[in-house]
């Protein structure tokens, strides 16, 4: 592969055109996640798989995620990010089709792994190119702005993946995944240009991942994002079993309690970008990592009272995400800027961590599944102390800095 040249200077900010396909491509992540969740009590029954197995379809997508990016942040770096993400979308579509025709466990779960590795380019190339196009100064605006249409993703997808397995069956859900990325790729080919600045890149990608951890400060954001994401996550995949299993619910109705968590989202990262720079990154990284805890704590404190029913699941994880998407923004933006040479493969770590998290969570909660709400109590108050940890260690280290 022949090193893309750097773009030359531009005068002018992106167009819309440019800006509109940046967003859509960060709906491959929930084409490739969000899309299955309501699928996954319809793969288990279809398929004859344990509670265990189904999960699993379900955290070897986030495993996938969270080891591709790390590649793609650093081939970027290396080669341009208009190539490496042309061949992430190629790879989403071969793996969409790969699950889409799965007879059994092993296809189903080697169709997931592609799809997943190619959707790792998505939102990891977003944001290193939307700091590329838009500077450092409006990179919170930028990312809260991507974020919020990001959102339309999981607002949509589990509604249509829930009334696609009711009316058509679970295979359906990943026939969606096709068409929306081939449309995505066509936006991509035609409307993306290099936006890599001369000068990105340098040691190997391992040097430069080392170079990133020897930084207290990175680790501490890498981690509150890979935390609070964890406690969503496995709050996303025990919503599912609740509500089929021990609440009877259908999958059309989990996919319209499923929006509480994308609004939440959305409104966090609206939130974001009104604040924009007149707050720190540490104080905004850690406001939002203590609501996530404080969201986790009354949802936990209903469950264990025996309130199971939507409104506990769903209204506290609407808070949840709330917290997450004010906190996100700022982190990821503290993270990029601690080395801006290699923010290509900052930002592939900052996913990396969020969807290895995530999937070591939910692969935590499908093991200690046993038919009650303690594993989600469990697993997600974990992660939301050790969130909180982390969002205050920035904080500290910078009331430190200053006396």
């Amino acid at each position: 592969m022949n090193e893309t040249p750097a773009p030359p200077a531009r005068n002018t900010d992106p167009s819309l055109a440019f800006a509109l396909s940046l967003a859509s491509i960060a709906l491959i992540g929930p084409l490739a996640v969000h899309l299955f969740l309501p699928v996954i009590p319809a793969v288990k029954a279809a398929l004859g798989l344990s509670d265990a197995a189904a999960q699993s379809t379900f955290s070897v997508s986030l495993l996938g995620m969270a080891i591709a990016t790390l590649v793609y942040g650093d081939l970027s770096d290396r080669w341009g990010r208009r190539p490496v993400l042309l061949s992430g979308l190629v790879l989403f579509l071969v793996g969409s089709v790969l699950s889409m025709a799965a007879q059994g466990f092993a296809s189903l779960a080697l169709g997931r792994l592609v799809q997943a590795i190619g959707a790792g380019c998505s939102i990891t190339l977003v944001r290193a190119i939307a700091r590329d196009a838009y500077g450092p100064a409006r990179l919170v605006k930028a990312i809260a702005y991507l974020t919020m249409f990001y959102t339309l993703g999981p607002t949509v997808a589990p509604i249509a993946g829930g009334f696609l397995v009711d009316a058509f069956g679970w295979r359906a859900a990943f026939a969606v995944s096709i068409a929306g990325g081939v449309v995505i790729l066509a936006g991509a080919w035609f409307v993306l240009y290099e936006t890599r600045p001369a000068g990105s890149g340098g040691g190997g990608a391992f040097s430069n991942i080392a170079q990133l951890f020897s930084v207290p400060r990175f680790v501490a954001f890498v981690l509150q994002t890979g935390f609070n994401t964890g406690s969503f996550f496995v709050t996303a995949a025990a919503a599912s079993f609740l509500m089929k299993e021990l609440l009877g619910r259908s999958g059309g109705e989990f996919g319209l309690w499923f929006m509480t968590f994308p609004l939440g989202y959305f409104l966090g990262n609206l939130a974001s970008s009104r604040v924009g720079n007149r707050a720190s990154i540490e104080a905004m990284t850690l406001i939002g990592a203590a609501l996530s805890l404080g969201a986790v704590g009354i949802q936990s404190t209903l469950l264990l009272m025996g309130h199971l029913a939507p409104a506990a699941i769903f209204l506290p994880g609407f808070f949840m995400t709330f917290a997450q998407g004010i906190s996100m923004p700022y982190a990821q933006a503290g993270a990029m800027g601690v080395q801006p040479k290699l923010a290509g493969t900052a930002s592939g770590v900052g996913v990396c961590m969020q969807n290895l998290l995530g999937a070591a969570s939910t692969a935590i909660y499908g093991l200690m599944a046993n038919g009650t709400v303690m594993p989600l109590v469990i697993v997600a108050s974990t992660t939301g102390v050790l969130g909180v940890i982390a969002g205050a260690t920035p904080w500290i280290l910078k009331r430190r800095a200053t006396g």
